[in-house]
């Protein structure tokens, strides 16, 4: 498969600051790759870098295994979209995606032609006459990248293109901007802070933290096998222990936590007696009453603080009763469970495969 993108050992130093150490990564063509972090982690650097806005430090860039070192952005085979999405708003929607193929002094008839083409790619054939105030937030998300695709970059790169849209429009356009990305096949480098936005859409997700890269894998992997405590924080919910390791064996460890709980874990990492670690734990992962007949599982009791309901994510938040530690404990679906009210006691339990530790 062809690499459309190389990044190798890149790095970007501001006076002192180091904002991007040492990344590389690269991504195949038609893939929809995504970076996630937490503000100020280095990502927008990096894509910047990618456009060529800001030249590295250190490190090299390549396209189609073109060098890009020196190359200006409005020469390079890729095309960015903001947040805000610049629109001309005294333009025709026809107007708006033409205006980069007039820029490349491209026949009348090529360029009609190119517009009612992409149009039709983004589901929106018949609306060059409209002017962007007449479009919904989703149908100008749609028109800025019918924008930069008719102009048929190698990589589109995308920085927190849904950030400004309202909740349901952003979970309606996760859906919709995989399925263009895979009806045109453009390779597209996706930047958000939004967990949910990386792992509904992307193919590869790498996870960045202080300028570095942490985790590069599928969003499955990143989830269900997170490689270092940052990632098990920062992808989904988990809930989290600290504690000393007491004894171990070729599949088994046991962790006393901080609060006094004892633990048996799958051993996963290399973890020795008498180290620190810290334990992490999904809130799917704990059974509410679970039946007696499971005898493995990591038993105790919680007081429910409240139900937090949100249709099919609805949590309950418990405290055990040995600490004040807050957990959320996934609800299923069956109503099985609906007599549960605050300040109930309840036990749980958890499977030694379920959880994840980390030596600190």
């Amino acid at each position: 498969m062809q690499i459309d993108l190389s990044v190798q050992d890149v790095s970007k130093t501001f006076d002192n600051f180091l904002a991007v150490n040492h990344v590389s990564f690269e991504v195949q063509q038609g893939n929809f790759f995504s970076i996630l972090g937490p503000s100020g982690c280095g990502k927008t650097t990096l894509l910047r870098m990618i456009a060529g806005f800001t030249e590295p430090t250190g490190g090299r860039i390549e396209i189609r295994g073109r060098n890009m070192l020196g190359i200006p952005p409005n020469k390079r085979p890729v095309n960015l979209i903001f947040q805000h999405l610049a629109l001309f708003p005294m333009m025709t929607v026809f107007q708006n995606i033409a205006f980069g193929l007039q820029r490349r002094r491209e026949r009348r008839t090529d360029i009609s032609s190119k517009v009612e083409s992409i149009l039709e790619r983004v589901g929106l054939p018949g609306f060059g006459d409209k002017k962007i105030d007449q479009l919904s937030g989703g149908q100008q998300q749609r028109i800025a990248i019918a924008r930069c695709l008719v102009l048929d970059p190698t990589v589109l790169l995308l920085d927190e293109p849904l950030g400004a849209l309202d909740l349901k429009l952003r979970e309606q356009m996760k859906v919709e901007l995989k399925t263009l990305q895979s009806q045109v096949g453009t390779t597209f480098v996706y930047i958000t802070h939004d967990q949910s936005e990386a792992l509904v859409m992307s193919d590869d997700v790498a996870v960045m933290n202080k300028g570095a890269f942490e985790q590069i894998d599928t969003p499955q992997n990143l989830y269900n096998c997170p490689q270092t405590p940052f990632v098990a924080r920062f992808v989904g919910e988990n809930n989290a222990w600290s504690g000393r390791v007491t004894q171990r064996n070729d599949s088994i460890m046991t962790l006393e936590t901080d609060e006094g709980n004892v633990f048996n874990v799958a051993l996963k990492s290399d973890i020795k007696p008498n180290m620190k670690a810290s334990l992490f734990l999904r809130p799917e992962a704990i059974l509410i009453q679970p039946d007696a007949s499971l005898a493995d599982l990591n038993r105790f009791e919680v007081m429910v603080k409240s139900i937090l309901f949100d249709g099919a994510n609805s949590r309950l938040l418990v405290n055990p009763t040995t600490s004040n530690r807050e957990l959320l404990i996934a609800l299923p679906q069956t109503h099985q469970f609906d007599h549960i009210r605050a300040k109930d006691k309840i036990e749980v339990g958890w499977s030694p495969e379920s959880g994840i530790c980390f030596p600190d």
